[in-house]
């Protein structure tokens, strides 16, 4: 009933961090992702109009820093020491990061809807000081690490490029207020955006994935080598994108073509580790998790369009631009994101109320913790509201907007009422009943079926 990777082999101690450190992050992410649905569900023009404007830029920025990397953060606290057979650097790092990633996030919010770019950039400093402690301590972290593989350069590349988007971020609140950037306003965000999005999100799915779906599916990476080559070719692909968004070249639609080879072979790989997979049947959240990954296939085809050379600015083709970042934001990074919460909150409160009760009687499973038909109806309401949003977006037509934002938040209520099942057994705790005793004469089939 643990992750493999758990328990550090020397000593016999959990390589976890305390239960409350990646758990705040959580709670704090979707909190703004709860506000953030609903700022859209009142507001649906500023999906229906077109995207530069400073309400929309508040937006994004709580999805994107308030409910994203809140989310991740925390549990890359949790996972990496598990998926890299190793301890956190240092806790106390990580309380302090979460002070000044909070501050700063909330600080940026509220100052990009009144537009006071200057304090963007002072709470954008106070954020990027939290984002240092952060990528410091996952350094330190992963220099202890006993082998470097594929996860770990994924890791390292995300922490990379997170820093590197910070300083772009930085950059272009500087250059607002002081109107000194070369480079046109919105190619040098969509430049910022796509550094976020692909470089720290999408790099750190692909990454951590590798270590996630084989533990769960009880199967295995199939080829080192491909998996290799799907996080260099992301790397590349992105350092171009990068450069030809920036100063507007042509260019763009062959190295979109690089990100697009390298997410391919990820989606190769995919498919083999789950070809010889174990455990037949996936449970809901690794559904989630791979519906999400799915979402790439249209998610590659829309950025193909959008970076075609000679593609008219109509208002439909502004609408696409919408469409692909609500898409990759909201379809890909966080479906994935909810999908792992199902495997990473109940872990969490599993092993903290039951790990030592284990041999002492019988303890909930995991899966017991939370409902799987709600599960189910919040998946199947979150896809329709995606689909739906999309369309309305695309459409710009701001009531199909509204109604589609509110599946999405009804999916949202789902799926909180179902980690509120989980949380309660931090407060309701109830000592484990003692496993009844079997008839000695009892087949042995039953005997393992009871320990089971």
């Amino acid at each position: 009933m643990s992750f493999p990777g758990t328990l550090d082999p020397t000593t016999g101690q959990t390589r976890l961090p305390s239960m409350t450190l990646p758990l705040r992050f959580v709670v704090t992410g979707l909190a703004s992702l709860g506000v953030g649905i609903g700022v859209l569900v009142w507001r649906p023009d500023l999906l229906a109009t077109y995207h530069y404007n400073q309400y929309i830029l508040a937006v994004t920025h709580l999805f994107v820093l308030g409910f994203l990397s809140s989310i991740v953060m925390g549990a890359m606290y949790q996972l990496v020491p598990v998926a890299l057979e190793t301890r956190l650097h240092s806790e106390r790092l990580a309380r302090w990061h979460y002070v000044a990633h909070t501050v700063g996030f909330i600080g940026m919010v509220a100052t990009f809807w009144t537009w006071n770019m200057k304090e963007v950039g002072h709470y954008g400093s106070v954020f990027a000081l939290g984002v240092g402690l952060f990528v410091y301590n996952l350094v330190k972290t992963l220099r202890t690490i006993p082998h470097w593989n594929v996860i770990a350069a994924a890791i390292a590349s995300a922490l990379f490029w997170l820093s590197m988007t910070v300083l772009a971020g930085l950059y272009l609140a500087t250059s607002k207020c002081w109107d000194f950037s070369p480079f046109a306003a919105i190619p040098a965000m969509h430049a910022h955006a796509h550094l976020g999005g692909l470089g720290v999100f999408v790099m750190l799915i692909v990454g951590v994935s590798y270590k996630l779906i084989p533990m769960f599916a009880l199967g295995e990476l199939q080829s080192p080598r491909r998996a290799a080559w799907s996080v260099g070719l992301l790397n590349a692909g992105l350092l171009g994108l990068f450069v030809t968004i920036l100063i507007q070249s042509r260019l763009k639609l062959g190295f979109a073509l690089v990100v697009i080879a390298g997410l391919a072979l990820y989606g190769l790989e995919m498919r083999a580790i789950l070809r010889h997979r174990t455990r037949r049947a996936l449970d809901w959240g690794v559904r989630s998790f791979l519906t999400a990954i799915a979402l790439l296939v249209p998610l590659s085809v829309l950025a193909l369009v959008l970076c075609w050379p000679g593609l008219p600015a109509t208002g439909f083709t502004t609408q696409l631009e919408n469409v692909y970042g609500f898409l990759g934001l909201l379809g890909v990074v966080a479906f994935a994101i909810l999908g792992m919460l199902y495997k990473i909150v109940p872990f969490l409160v599993w092993f903290h109320r039951y790990s030592g009760e284990i041999g002492r009687g019988r303890v909930p499973a995991m899966a017991e913790m939370y409902s799987e038909r709600l599960q189910v109806a919040g998946y199947w309401t979150f896809l329709a509201g995606l689909a739906a949003s999309s369309v309305g977006i695309a459409l710009g037509h701001e009531t199909g907007v509204r109604w589609s934002c509110s599946l999405l938040a009804l999916s949202l209520g789902i799926f909180a009422l179902n980690m509120g099942k989980v949380l309660r057994h931090l407060v309701r705790f109830k000592a484990p009943q003692p496993v009844p005793a079997r008839p000695l004469h009892a087949s042995s089939t039953r005997n393992r079926m009871a320990l089971t």
